[in-house]
């Protein structure tokens, strides 16, 4: 079988996460101080970081910091995980669903320039297979409204927009390090800002509101048995465990990075003649691919997908769009967005795909549609 996505850990991590059974405490520790360090020195940034458990609690947290509650409307495309939006519905927020753009799947601003009310308190740009959205204009929003940006970047880590890399500027940005990203902590997430109110009140909410700065010491004598709760929070810290795998992961993540890069360049020449799909723009140089999607056309996509799984080639559809969701049904209009689920294949794409492995899944496309590149009626 190849596998559409796996994470890549070996003996570094071993070692790391060695070192932080034989410290003996697995959850909030000194691991992770030295993580949220080696973040940010990766990121360039001098900004604080906040590591917590995944992905979801960091959009969670970020929303609940900056206080989304019921009756709060928060933009955000309907094409994205699922995660997404439940961060919003868990603060008691509506998630307000709007476009994308045809070509790259990232969040229209127009579109959400139309569906801004006063009831709008935050807007969620996803970085859609690594791909950065249009910043610029978001912050411009931002500085006009006074509405906050929490980015969903957990598909681009490592990825730059205008020379800087996601997380090293901006409002809020939200990582996810879950096994199948591209750096993986086994399950983890952070999140990153330049707000010194924000990373008080949520590392105070990411340990069930506890006001104790020191538990992330190494030296346990320096270790504080005095605290104050002086706000409503969650279990969301990152464990020592996962830091360590993290620690390890980041002194490899730019190699991870540029072999995912070569992969796409392959599928690129391997598919270029195929008649019967699309790839998407050629910018990897600047992004951190997460994803390999192209567009199957004719209604072919889901034929295909089980073509190559009957060749053992694993495939994925990323994302059914929020709003097909029972939870998210309502009175919501997003034809580009429903155009583009109806033709989308993730092919696989990871650290541990050999060139063999990528013109197999090529050559099984061609033969799909005719050795000729020609859609083939009959298959």
């Amino acid at each position: 079988m190849i596998k559409s996505s796996r994470g890549c850990c070996g003996a570094e991590e071993l070692a790391e996460v060695k070192e932080a059974f034989e410290y003996g405490y697995f959850g909030l520790a000194y691991k992770t101080n030295e993580f949220e360090q080696e973040l940010g020195n990766y990121l360039g940034t001098n900004r604080f970081v906040i590591t917590v458990s995944t992905g979801t609690n960091a959009l969670h947290l970020a929303l609940d910091t900056i206080g989304i509650k019921e009756g709060d409307e928060v933009i955000m495309p309907s094409f994205t995980f699922v995660a997404t939006a439940q961060a919003v519905v868990m603060c008691g927020g509506k998630p307000v669903f709007c476009e994308v753009n045809p070509v790259t799947f990232l969040i229209d601003v127009e579109d959400v320039k139309k569906k801004i009310t006063n009831h709008t308190k935050a807007i969620i740009p996803v970085h859609y297979a690594g791909r950065p959205c249009d910043m610029d204009a978001l912050m411009r929003i931002k500085e006009e409204t006074g509405i906050r940006i929490v980015e969903d970047a957990a598909h681009a880590f490592g990825t730059y927009y205008e020379g800087k890399k996601i997380g090293s500027f901006g409002d809020i940005t939200c990582f996810s390090f879950d096994s199948i990203k591209v750096m993986t902590c086994g399950e983890g997430g952070a999140i990153v800002t330049d707000d010194s109110l924000f990373d008080d009140l949520s590392r105070q909410k990411r340990l069930l509101g506890i006001d104790r700065k020191t538990m992330h010491v190494k030296d346990w004598k320096k270790r504080s048995w005095v605290y104050d709760v002086p706000t409503l929070g969650y279990r969301y810290h990152m464990s020592n465990i996962n830091a360590a795998i993290g620690l390890a992961q980041i002194k490899k993540v730019d190699k991870f990075i540029e072999r995912r890069r070569e992969l796409c360049h392959l599928y690129d020449w391997e598919l270029r003649d195929v008649a019967g799909i699309e790839t998407m723009p050629d910018e990897y140089d600047t992004i951190t691919p997460f994803m390999y999607v192209i567009r199957v056309k004719a209604g072919r996509r889901n034929k295909l997908k089980d073509y190559l799984m009957e060749h053992d080639i694993e495939s994925g559809v990323s994302y059914i769009p929020c709003h097909h969701f029972s939870l998210f049904q309502g009175n919501v209009n997003l034809p580009i967005t429903d155009a583009i689920y109806e033709e989308i294949l993730c092919l696989p794409m990871h650290y541990g795909l050999s060139d063999n492995d990528v013109q197999e899944v090529a050559g099984r496309i061609w033969e799909f549609f005719g050795s000729e590149g020609v859609y083939d009626t009959e298959i």
